[in-house]
């Protein structure tokens, strides 16, 4: 296990490089850089940088070398200081913009995970066991619409309900009197009350994925010779799915962490600005608006940590589930 440990740690490193080579190609596709970006907006302010000033930004963010000793540069200062720049259209440190919003965009996610497991789960079970029934049908019709919609779609047409219905539309995370408020039921109620259009909105792909992947891979179990042979031996049919089928099924289950939380965190780039959650989306979006790029491509870094995360956590559960994962890359 050590060993399949290692093996998945020095990919999630490999992955992690690759991706801050692709990021810092992206913080330096605007014309000019960091520290012209910055003197044009002083200057749009009716202020002015020193010839010293500009000379000392370019050294303290590693912009007086080649592309190769800035990009040095810029991944040691994250790695070993965790310095992340600053963003010049907050005026603070990237950091400080990020840690904020970060807990809401993971916290989110993990609730909107959590969410899809229990409805696709039941749900792929169901099309599996009942395959050809109308339930089937209606499952599998409402999973191809769920993947073809995309996110803003779905949450313009949820917004529009909420509006006929309710008469307004959940913004943020909690209501102006529950904000500033200590943590008790009221205000878990309110923020689940915020939550639910995220939730449905975001979480919509990964239910209708993960209820294909689950139907499939059950249906597959179902057709092998030893179901087969049970039924024939009067095995009954709910002790023979749980004690079979349904735990192989479990395995592509805990796999789908490594691509519905990508899908999660990418959705609420686009949800969170149409909803105005305090997440990283919006200022995300705001950043790439502004040309801000040092924290552009910081928050795409942290997201991508984040991920690559999410990926280790779901190999090794399914090394510790299923030896025969982490014997094969012993091989």
């Amino acid at each position: 296990m050590l060993r399949y440990l290692g093996r998945r740690a020095l990919y999630m490193a490999a992955t992690l490089l690759a991706i801050s080579l692709v990021v810092f190609v992206i913080i330096n596709l605007p014309p000019g850089d960091y520290v012209t970006a910055l003197q044009s907006r002083y200057a749009a302010q009716g202020q002015g940088l020193t010839v010293q000033d500009i000379e000392n930004l370019r050294v303290r963010y590693g912009l007086d070398g080649n592309l190769l000793q800035q990009y040095w540069h810029w991944f040691t200062q994250i790695v070993l200081h965790g310095d992340l720049g600053m963003s010049f259209e907050h005026e603070k440190p990237v950091s400080q913009v990020i840690a904020p919003r970060l807990g809401w965009t993971i916290a989110v996610s993990l609730i909107t995970l959590l969410v899809t497991w229990a409805l696709a789960f039941p749900i792929g079970v169901y099309s599996a066991v009942k395959q050809h029934s109308v339930g089937d049908y209606a499952a599998t019709t409402v999973g191809f619409l769920g993947l073809a919609t995309p996110n803003f779609l779905i949450a313009l047409v949820f917004i529009y309900f909420s509006v006929t219905w309710f008469g307004s539309v959940p913004s943020g995370l909690c209501s102006p009197e529950w904000c500033d408020a200590s943590w008790n039921l009221g205000k878990l109620l309110d923020l689940l009350g915020h939550l639910w259009i995220p939730m449905i909105v975001i979480g919509t792909g990964g239910v209708a994925g993960l209820v294909r992947i689950i139907r499939n891979n059950l249906l597959d179990e179902l057709r092998r010779p030893y179901v087969t042979a049970a039924r024939a031996r009067g095995v009954p049919e709910g002790p023979l799915l749980r004690r079979y089928p349904l735990r192989v099924a479990l395995n592509p289950f805990v796999s789908t962490i490594g691509w519905i939380l990508p899908l999660l965190l990418v959705g609420d780039i686009v949800v969170g600005q149409i909803l105005s959650l305090p997440t990283l989306g919006p200022i995300l979006l705001g950043s790439l608006k502004s040309q801000d790029m040092y924290l552009a491509g910081s928050i795409i870094m942290v997201l991508s940590v984040v991920t690559v995360i999410g990926t280790l956590i779901s190999d090794l559960l399914l090394g510790w589930l299923d030896p025969r994962i982490r014997l094969g890359h012993q091989r």
